[in-house]
Order: C-alpha cells, then structure tokens, then sequence
C-alpha cells in the first residue's frame, strides 16, 4: 500500500507565500513517474496546478506561471509546491498526486487526503 500525505497548507494574506508538502510511504521501490498538484473550489472541478516528471521537466498553469514552483526530492518520494504572491483566486483544497505505475483497473493514481489553502484579501 502507498499512502501521500500533504501537509504546509492554511491561511495566508494576499501576496504572501506558503510552502506545500507532500511525502509517500508504503511499498515504493522506484521512483514515481509524474508527481503533481491538484486543487479544487468549492463548487469547482479539480484542476491540475503544476506536474513534474522523472527528468525534472515541469507544467504549470498558466494561472500560477511565475507564482508557483514545484519540486521533487526521489530520496524522500516527496513532491513539493512553492507558492509565492498568493491571491484570493488560489483558495482550495490542494491535493498530491503521484504516478507509480500502478494500473488503472487497481486503482491508478495514487492521492493524497488534501489541505487547505485560504488567501484573504
């Protein structure tokens, strides 16, 4: 079993930074393919903020280009999220994803729990 858990998210001010955090446990043997970050709104589909693949290459949004960083460290199977200059438009609940290979009819994905990121204005 492979559980992601986030943690880093909660209340920031409008042009303030937080730093997100993501780490896997459970029987991981290799390195993940993709790792990302998702968010979601009240009301709202859950979006794709920022991936990054095995070779370090990365996506963004174009929401949060410039904003956001994502990183990975494969020696602690972590993904991170960078977010800088915060704005109301990024309150969600930030969920980590991971690419292990696993099949899809097993389950796919892995997920993590969510955490809640809040920007006032």
């Amino acid at each position: 079993q492979v559980r992601l858990v986030e943690s880093g998210g909660g209340l920031a001010q409008a042009g303030g930074s937080l730093r997100l955090s993501c780490v896997a446990s459970g029987d991981i043997y290799y390195p993940f393919n993709g790792m990302a970050w998702y968010r979601q709104a009240p009301g709202e589909q859950r979006d794709l903020v920022a991936e990054i693949a095995k070779d370090g290459s990365t996506v963004y949004a174009d929401s949060v280009k410039g904003r956001f960083t994502i990183s990975r460290d494969d020696s602690k199977y972590a993904v991170y999220l960078q977010m800088n200059n915060l704005k109301p438009e990024d309150t969600a609940v930030y969920y980590c994803n991971a690419d292990g290979g696993r099949p899809l009819a097993y389950g796919g994905d892995y997920w993590g729990q969510g955490t809640q990121v809040t920007v006032s204005s």
